[in-house]
């Protein structure tokens, strides 16, 4: 039995009920019917429960509304249009995979609600996930779907590591062969998890696409059932049982935000939340370098974009899928954008605020907040996920770096200095005087234009922000030195 927010019919009050499958069933069928009388109460205007998405760039800049199928029931002389998933396919994948994948925390950011200006909760799908992320719940709700037939025969996915990770665990754990075919571009930890769980690794192409189109292949040559990372309704069922897990857990959030990959997640979630509580907002955010939902929309159809490197790894995919579009757009608010600089400081704010660790995609959501991409939401309580904790140490350490830059925690200064002994001594002096800590110096000579009696170090400097640098900005130049900041964001 569980709990949900259910919208009262002004909706503007919470009712808690507690409901099993029947029951929600039974509220779904009567929230429909009232949404058609209010339809037909407002004859000539838009019903209350309909929306569109209106879709923001990187730089949170509006570029219209796209039209969204409404949530009313269909006119008489109209055919209802039938949904792949269904608030009730959820709480069916829910009820399946319950007590075998964990429910996740959802905890109250204290930190976050400060910088951000929102009433932050964290749903850390990152936290209790046996394979690091929410991939688990679609790919163990369809694996439990097979037939004896189609378990014998084994099966096999595509993906760039978390859902490569939660196939091979479960398929495993539950006697079914597996084959996994990542691309070459997946960092090592996810390849090596993946092996480890038990999965047959197969490392073909070099994006999301070449794997997924080798897969597929693959699968026709061996007779394998394909588990799709997010073009398969069971698929977007499982992954929206984290929605459900929400809902009993703080029925009162005003709107969830969600990382946007090939849609799978979103979708899942924004069928349930809207079929239950329709005043609930839902966002997604997008890798700016991997917009595939943002240019979707924008085009009205599934469109494919170019594959570009981004830290995101785990939502870079070229093209979405077809089911999650669709109910993205009936049911999804908004989508936006946010940059490579603004992941990587999210990471790096998780790990300094929240003292856990989460990969680039499953940072968005936070970084959307912090950079301000939904000012709509201040003051909201807003439930954000924050998943996928399979990230390489190495290209962890190349995120924390830009995450100082961007927060102006470490900068880059040019210094032009007349050649001769003690210069450098006097910029190391004011240095210490202001307790900067100068990591490392370069000096530039060659290819100076002034004399060559000057010359001009670099300073790869620490300092405690942008007000730090422009203090030692200030002194440099007191003492004569011409002095230039290269850091991109002060």
């Amino acid at each position: 039995m569980f709990r949900y927010a259910l919208a009262s019919l002004n909706q503007k009050q919470i009712q808690l009920s507690r409901l099993g499958l029947n029951q929600l069933g039974h509220l779904l069928s009567l929230r429909t019917q009232v949404g058609a009388g209010i339809c037909t109460q407002s004859a000539g205007r838009q019903s209350t429960m309909s929306h569109s998405i209106g879709v923001a760039d990187a730089k949170g800049n509006s570029h219209g509304h796209i039209p969204a199928r409404a949530f009313t029931s269909a006119s008489a002389d109209q055919a209802p249009v039938t949904d792949l998933v269904t608030a009730e396919d959820v709480m069916g994948a829910y009820e399946r995979i319950r007590g075998i994948v964990a429910k996740s925390p959802l905890d109250y950011s204290t930190r976050f609600s400060e910088l951000t200006g929102s009433r932050v909760y964290i749903k850390k799908e990152h936290a209790t996930s046996s394979t690091g992320s929410y991939k688990e719940r679609g790919a163990l709700n369809k694996l439990l779907q097979l037939s004896d037939e189609e378990r014998r025969r084994g099966v096999i996915c595509s993906s760039a590591g978390n859902h490569a990770q939660a196939v091979s665990y479960h398929a495993t754990r539950l006697g079914i062969d597996a084959v996994i075919c990542m691309p070459t571009t997946t960092p090592h930890v996810k390849v090596k998890n993946t092996a480890a769980f038990g999965g047959r690794v197969v490392i073909a192409g070099e994006s999301f696409g070449e794997a997924y189109a080798f897969a597929r292949r693959l699968c026709d040559h061996e007779n394998r059932t394909f588990i799709h990372a997010f073009d398969d309704p069971m698929i977007v069922a499982g992954a929206g049982t984290v929605a459900v897990e929400m809902m009993e857990q703080n029925p009162f959030l005003d709107a969830i935000v969600v990382p946007v990959g090939g849609g799978g997640l979103i979708a899942g979630m924004a069928t349930f939340i809207k079929n239950v509580n329709p005043r609930i907002k839902v966002y997604g955010v997008e890798a700016a370098q991997m917009p595939g939902m943002y240019e979707s929309l924008k085009h009205g159809h599934v469109v494919a974009v170019p594959k570009h490197s981004t830290m995101a790894d785990g939502i870079a995919i070229e093209r979405i899928g077809q089911t999650p579009f669709d109910l993205i757009k009936k049911y999804v608010d908004d989508i936006v954008l946010v940059k490579e600089d603004e992941i990587a400081e999210a990471v790096l704010n998780v790990l300094e605020l929240e003292k856990t660790l989460v990969e680039g995609s499953g940072a968005t959501g936070l970084a959307a907040l912090v950079s301000n991409k939904l000012p709509q939401l201040k003051g909201k309580k807003v439930g954000v996920v924050c998943t996928g904790s399979n990230i390489d140490i190495n290209f962890l350490g190349r995120i924390i770096e830009k995450g100082l830059v961007k927060s102006g925690r470490l900068a880059r200064i040019r210094v032009l200095i007349k050649d001769i002994p003690g210069q450098l001594a006097r910029i190391c002096s004011i240095c210490t005087e202001l307790r900067v800590n100068i990591v490392e110096i370069r000096h530039e000579r060659a290819f100076l234009l002034d004399t060559v009696g000057v010359t001009q170090p670099i300073f790869d400097v620490e300092v405690r922000g942008f007000d730090h640098i422009d203090k030692l900005v200030d002194r440099l130049t007191q003492e004569g030195f011409e002095t230039h900041v290269v850091t991109p964001y002060h």
